[in-house]
Order: structure tokens, then sequence, then C-alpha cells
């Protein structure tokens, strides 16, 4: 490729103000600014605080952090302009403070000028204004493959079965998307604002995911989107030595291999005191050594001894280690004595059990985290914690499902795959990437 071309390619992107949204935006930044684009990443102070440490001088040449203001409120101040750690009856307003950055974001263009903008599933006015200076708007979306082509065909061919049954959601988590969808078709129609940013996509959508995990799923979306669908995953943050926290990790170097699993359920879903009593039981009688990452909303004063059942901690001893807010999830991952991770199934997360060839209990909660869940488990790196009927979490099921993957003999298989995928991962390194640049210089010069 001519590197003369390349060098003047200029990006603005514009993810959801989700840290799993510019996590992945950022990784593929930085992607990119090795291939000579320059990369204008936007979003508000406070996401951008979190991830400037994630990108080294070098890269700072390449990679520009782009201040977005939304308006301050009472109930959304700015330490708030984030997902992360918001309470959730809170998410509506953010959603709608965000639209106010629109005269910001034209002025951008307008000035920067790039030959191309990358945005995501909740911003059909980016690739509008984009258009208004003739520059062309890709898609990026963040979720899996899996999730997007369901939601996708459930709106557009309604009444038709899904042509992948394997990821048909069971029991409590069907129901739940049932519920959910019905509500959905009511309030939404084929304009709302997922279907117009799809439209909108100028002749490709990307997709942080790769063909050997949902082949079959980004190929379906090719023909529901009319559109060319373009893996670039797995994104996933790198390790950078020396950031990890000590004392978890001396801790971990005490523990013999693969004998520990990272217990976490994301930066935006707040166990129940219910849930916290099954899953800290969970634990206990799995007689596991464990990692467990407690978190609550931003605000909120619970204290962790108080979230837990009595004499928990003390029970369990030096085999477990409990947490809160955050914890250096990559490097815990990529630990050889972490045997398994108890997750919610967030696709970034999931991504980064691939990598480091980690299996998964999965004990997914809402949005895409079930079907993305059976993705897993259908290629033979995960066990679903089996839920009652009423959805509610089983102590013992969750032991079970932890001693399958880290212990039983019967997990041996699950084990072996884990380590496959991550074998798979390092060997196709950049390949998405390098498609993709051929993508974008084929598209997006012809339009400049």
């Amino acid at each position: 490729m001519d590197t003369e071309q390349t060098n003047k390619m200029r990006v603005v992107m514009l993810p959801w103000l989700a840290h799993g949204h510019i996590s992945p935006f950022l990784e593929l930044a930085k992607k990119l600014a090795t291939r000579n684009f320059t990369i204008y990443l936007c979003s508000t102070p406070i996401n951008l605080t979190s991830i400037q440490k994630r990108i080294t001088q070098e890269q700072s040449l390449c990679i520009k952090l782009v201040e977005l203001h939304l308006p301050s409120s009472p109930d959304l101040p700015p330490h708030r302009h984030t997902t992360n750690g918001l309470p959730p009856h809170l998410m509506p307003a953010l959603k709608s403070a965000f639209d106010n950055v629109i005269p910001q974001y034209s002025t951008l263009i307008k000035s920067l000028s790039p030959h191309l903008v990358m945005y995501d599933f909740n911003q059909p006015w980016a690739p509008t204004i984009a258009a208004e200076y003739g520059i062309p708007a890709v898609e990026f979306i963040t979720s899996s493959a899996a999730f997007v082509s369901f939601v996708l065909h459930s709106f557009k061919k309604s009444g038709i079965e899904f042509p992948f049954p394997e990821i048909q959601l069971r029991g409590f988590h069907g129901a739940q998307f049932r519920r959910k969808f019905d509500q959905a078709s009511r309030e939404v129609s084929q304009k709302s604002r997922p279907f117009e940013a799809f439209e909108k996509s100028f002749k490709i959508i990307l997709f942080n995911t790769f063909r050997e995990l949902e082949g079959k799923y980004f190929d379906y979306l090719s023909i529901l989107t009319e559109k060319k669908t373009v893996p670039v995953g797995p994104l996933v943050q790198e390790i950078v030595n020396g950031t990890e926290e000590t004392e978890v990790m001396n801790w971990l170097d005490k523990k013999s291999d693969s004998s520990t699993v990272f217990v976490s359920f994301g930066s935006e879903y707040f166990l129940s005191k219910e849930e916290v009593e099954e899953v800290a039981h969970g634990l206990e009688i799995s007689a596991v050594n464990f990692i467990w990452v407690v978190r609550f909303p931003v605000g909120e004063k619970t204290k962790i001894e108080e979230a837990l059942p009595e004499g928990f901690l003390d029970r369990v001893g030096a085999r477990g280690m409990v947490m809160e807010g955050w914890a250096p999830q990559a490097q815990i991952l990529a630990h050889s004595s972490t045997g398994g991770f108890v997750s919610h199934c967030g696709w970034n997360s999931m991504l980064e059990s691939l990598k480091f060839g980690v299996p998964v209990i999965a004990m997914p909660m809402h949005l895409d985290q079930p079907p993305n869940a059976r993705v897993v488990e259908e290629v033979g790196v995960a066990v679903e914690v089996e839920r009652e009927e009423d959805g509610r979490l089983n102590r013992y099921e969750i032991a079970k499902a932890i001693r399958k993957v880290v212990v039983e003999e019967n997990g041996e298989g699950i084990r072996v795959r884990s380590r496959e995928f991550s074998e798979n991962i390092r060997l196709r390194a950049d390949k998405g990437i390098d498609e993709l640049v051929e993508e974008l210089v084929k598209h997006c010069l012809e339009r400049n």
C-alpha cells in the first residue's frame, strides 16, 4: 500500500460514553496509528482521563484526545458524563445529554476536515453531519455479531425463525428478551437510531470480532444490512508492564497454575444483595481460589464487609481476595494461575478471555450478555451457570460450573479449546486490521 497515500488519512472517532465502547475504539486507533493514520478520539473529559495512561508517548503523536463537553446538571455533573458507575436510572438522561455535543462535533468536522468518521450504534447524526462536508462515515459496532444479527433479524423478519437456533435464548433469559423486545417493538420504528446508524454507514460496517468465532453471524449481517461487514477484532487491551497492582499480582504468584477464578460482572452491572449472597456461597462451596471484584454505583456508601455474608472473608481465608471497584483484568487473565473467569459475558471480557486462553463460567445478566454466553458456549470455551426458573442464581449451580471449568476431568475439553483459541488469535495477529486498511483506502479515498 502507498504509505504516502495513507499518511494523510485523518480519522475522527466518536464512541458512545461507555468504557466497553471506548476501549475497543482506542485499541483500533492504536492499530491504525501504526499504519500512518492520525486519529482524533472524541469523548468527555472523565472518559478521556481514564484512557490517557493507556496511550504511550509515541502513540500520542498519532492519537489525539478531543474533549466533548456535555451540559452539566445536578443529576449529571461532569464526573457522571460516563456510564461507568452511573446509577441505571440516569442512563436516559446521559443519552439525551450526549446529543448536545452535535454543534461541537460539527465544528470539529469542519475544522479538521478528516478523511473518515467512525461512529457508534446510537449516533445517526454523526454520518449525517459528516455527509454535509462530503466526508464518509462508517459504523463500528463493539457488540457481538451474534447479538446484533439476532436483534436485527427479530425486527426485520418478525415471525420468521432465526436461522441459528444454537444461540436462541432459553428459560429466564428467553422470557426476559421477549418482554424487552415486545416493549421495544412498540416504542421504536425501523427509523429508530440503531437502524438509521446502520443505513447511513458508508458501504461497510465494522465489528469487533473475528471469523473463527462469529463468521456465520456477520455473514448473515451482510444480508440483513445489505452492506459488507468487516471483522476487525479481537481488539483487546494490551498489557503494559509495570502498571499492574502489585498486591493482587503477588497474591496470584503464590497460587498454582490454573487454580484460581477471576470474578467480575463489568463496570455497569451491580449485583443485588441476594445475588452477592449466592455468588459468595458458590465461591465458598467450590473450594477454588478466587479474586472477586465487587462494585457499587458511584456515590453509594456500602462497605464490602456489610455486602458479603457474615463471616465469609474469615471462612475463605487465604484462598480468596475481594477487591472493590477496579482490578487489572487483562493482567489477571494473562497470569498463569488464572484458570477460569466468572463473567457477566460483556463482549470485551469474552474477547479478553479468548485471547488469554481462560475458559468462562458464564453468568449473563441482561442486554447482549445472554447471546454472548451462547456464542462462547457454542464454540466450546464456556459453561453457563444454570438458573432457577424465575432467573434467580443458585449457589450450588455456581459452584458446580466453577469446579467443572477449573478442576473436574469432564471440563478438560473446555480448557484445551480455550488454549487453542488463544493460540489461533496469536497466529492471526492483525489480519483483520490489514483488511480494514485496504477497505478504508478503497472506499474512503475514492470519496475524498
